[in-house]
């Protein structure tokens, strides 16, 4: 029996170190387990020899190339690869684009949506029908591009009749899922281990599905559709198993009757088209459906396993605790939270840095990039009086805003004497104080560098900074050339230090 378990995890951003992780879950066999460093394999003290991924990097992803041809692989068919393979397969539901990353990180093979937390995480509000296809499908935009492995979006009803099914796929597709998940609720819709349930018609459910799959040939995809069907609550165990037989018969990939209610129910769903891979959702905390170990669920007979609430449980959890503590006067526990470091690996930072320093301009001139704070939106308007200077007109009011680089200080030990000989032992001081009382710049260079000064603040283009330059030469000590509020409101003050 093979069971896909997560095999890598990256935790610290100093260390390239791997670590292997367990799912938390109750596997008994495993208890005793020691793993071969060599074959990947676990073995027991029953003598039962476990076969498991073990390599992170060998995951089939959406930019792999297929069979070294250098064909990109769609999500679609990275996830119809791991349908293929053998074992259970475990996927975590995510709601958002850092939790999905997260899932990723820690070394699945790809991972669910879940309208509930979705549902949760953008409105605050109950899964209940409340969100909106337009919601959910640019929440899943968010999601798929941030991750490489392949990932099952949540489709709901397909959010109207059948017509509305064909959009929603056609929509889920140029997103960027792998699949979809599809269900037989009537509108509004809601999660189904809650009560109230009601489906639509056999004849509607069947449809439902067929528009699916006439959609994904239309575009051109081999988006994995997965059939889902609440009727076990809504009517009963025979007419969710009559559902199944005739949703596959429709063209499913995969089927899901949620909310069932014990592993015998199990046991005869996975026993209808047998060639038809199962889904089951492992509802933490206390849904309809009894949870079973990955090596249970796989003697019943499931292919792949969505756990819909850990993620958005345990984020709910770690927030109330970290507001509590911060309500109390308190930071949130050391161990409770990652490290700054360990935020920004997550996160991307040293990436970036990385790829940024690619495309680093060079130049043997001092010069000084436009803009003054990489935490300000804030841009300056230009003086009227600078409108007929060529250079200041072209210079738009919208340029992005980089990071100040300090010009290198030019050698005149030659003795040669500029229009600005005498300065260049003194410095600027340009300060800028945000409209919302914020620092938004503090920087020095060189007094005799004004052709850039412009360009760290273009508010200043039109003023005469070399005769109020030439003004102050001669005193000692520092003094305030400038103080006034620009366009936007924010303070410029300018010092000869």
């Amino acid at each position: 029996m093979n069971i896909s378990f997560p095999s890598r995890c990256y935790h610290h951003s100093h260390s390239n170190l791997q670590h292997p992780i367990w799912i938390s879950c109750d596997l008994k066999a495993f208890r005793t387990a020691s793993i071969h460093p060599n074959i990947g394999k676990a073995k027991s003290n029953h003598h039962s020899i476990i076969p498991f991924s073990t390599s992170y990097q060998g995951r089939v992803s959406a930019v792999n190339s297929a069979g070294g041809d250098g064909a990109s692989v769609s999500p679609a068919k990275s996830l119809r690869r791991l349908l293929d393979s053998p074992g259970i397969h475990l996927g975590p539901a995510c709601f958002d684009a850092l939790s999905a990353k997260l899932v990723e990180r820690a070394g699945f093979d790809f991972c669910f949506t879940t309208g509930f937390g979705i549902s949760a995480a953008r409105l605050g509000l109950p899964d209940t029908g409340l969100i909106s296809y337009g919601e959910m499908v640019d929440q899943g935009r968010q999601i798929t591009g941030a991750v490489s492995i392949p990932v099952i979006g949540d489709g709901d009803n397909g959010y109207g009749n059948a017509m509305n099914v064909k959009r929603t796929v056609k929509g889920y597709i140029r997103a960027g899922f792998a699949g979809i998940i599809l269900e037989d609720q009537v509108s509004p819709k809601a999660c189904g281990h809650t009560e109230g349930r009601k489906v639509v018609s056999r004849e509607e459910a069947v449809m439902r599905i067929k528009a699916a799959v006439d959609a994904r040939k239309e575009i051109g995809s081999d988006i994995v559709i997965v059939a889902r069907t609440d009727s076990r609550q809504a009517v009963s165990l025979q007419e969710s198993l009559w559902r199944s037989r005739a949703l596959a018969d429709a063209g499913a990939d995969v089927l899901f009757i949620d909310a069932l209610a014990s592993k015998e129910e199990m046991k005869a769903f996975c026993e209808v088209s047998p060639l038809v891979p199962k889904m089951a959702s492992m509802l933490e905390g206390g849904g309809k459906t009894p949870i079973l170990s990955p090596m249970e669920l796989a003697d019943v007979g499931y292919k792949l396993v969505a756990y819909p609430l850990s993620l958005v449980g345990v984020s709910i959890r770690a927030m109330q605790d970290a507001l509590l503590a911060i309500k109390g006067g308190r930071l949130p526990p050391p161990g409770s939270m990652p490290s700054f470091e360990e935020i920004k690996e997550i996160l991307g930072f040293n990436t970036y840095y990385e790829e940024e320093m690619q495309y680093s301009a060079k130049t043997s001139q001092p010069y000084l990039e436009r803009g003054y704070s990489s935490r300000s939106n804030s841009s300056y308007t230009i003086p009227p009086n600078a409108q007929n200077d060529p250079e200041m007109r072209n210079q738009s009011a919208q340029d992005p805003v980089v990071e100040v680089v300090t010009p290198e200080i030019i050698d005149i030990a030659d003795g040669s004497k500029g229009p600005f000989f005498g300065v260049w032992s003194r410095k600027l001081r340009v300060k800028i104080t945000g409209r919302d009382g914020f620092e938004r710049l503090d920087v020095r260079i060189p007094a005799g560098f004004l052709e850039g000064i412009t360009n760290i603040v273009p508010a200043l283009g039109g003023i005469n900074i070399k005769a109020l330059l030439d003004d102050a030469a001669l005193e000692v000590g520092g003094k305030q050339l400038l103080d006034f509020n620009d366009a936007m409101g924010d303070r410029i003050q300018v010092f000869l230090e």
